[in-house]
């Protein structure tokens, strides 16, 4: 896949990111993209859902193991708007998907957000058995400038 496929996708994720934001919700969003379609979108709801783990990578591979096959989760490409946290991370690890995109580092949200618990995913993912590819930062001013406007 070539950069440019990578940015438009990055670009529809931040999409999906406002819109989570005009809902009233954190300004995250994931979406699945299998054999160059995309199948999934999600937005972050947290806050609309009264539920902390409603992270769009989690709601996405929640509706991916019950609607996608092991095989095309492993061809799966997971674009998430933010670099995912340790706890989606562990999901996609355990998801079996093969490759995730992000656009806005976790590092640089921290210091938007105030976070106090951030882990590079590649950091996390180092940690296991499986190889994951992982590609970002990827316009990552952009998906900055979503969170300044939020946090």
């Amino acid at each position: 896949m070539v950069a440019n496929q990578h940015e438009t996708y990055i670009t529809r994720v931040y999409q999906l990111a406002r819109e989570a934001q005009a809902k009233g919700d954190h300004p995250f969003a994931a979406l699945l993209v299998v054999d160059g379609e995309v199948l999934l979108e999600c937005l972050n709801s947290v806050n609309s859902a009264s539920d902390v783990t409603r992270h769009p990578e989690l709601d996405i591979l929640r509706m991916a193991s019950t609607q996608l096959s092991k095989e095309q989760l492993e061809r799966a490409t997971l674009y998430a708007s933010t670099e995912p946290c340790a706890m989606c991370s562990g999901a996609i690890y355990w998801s079996g998907i093969a490759r995730l995109v992000y656009g806005c580092p976790a590092e640089v949200l921290g210091e938007i957000a105030g976070g106090s618990f951030v882990v590079a995913c590649r950091e996390l993912f180092s940690k296991g058995k499986r190889e994951i590819e992982v590609l970002g930062p990827i316009l990552a001013q952009q998906g900055a400038e979503i969170h300044k406007t939020f946090w």
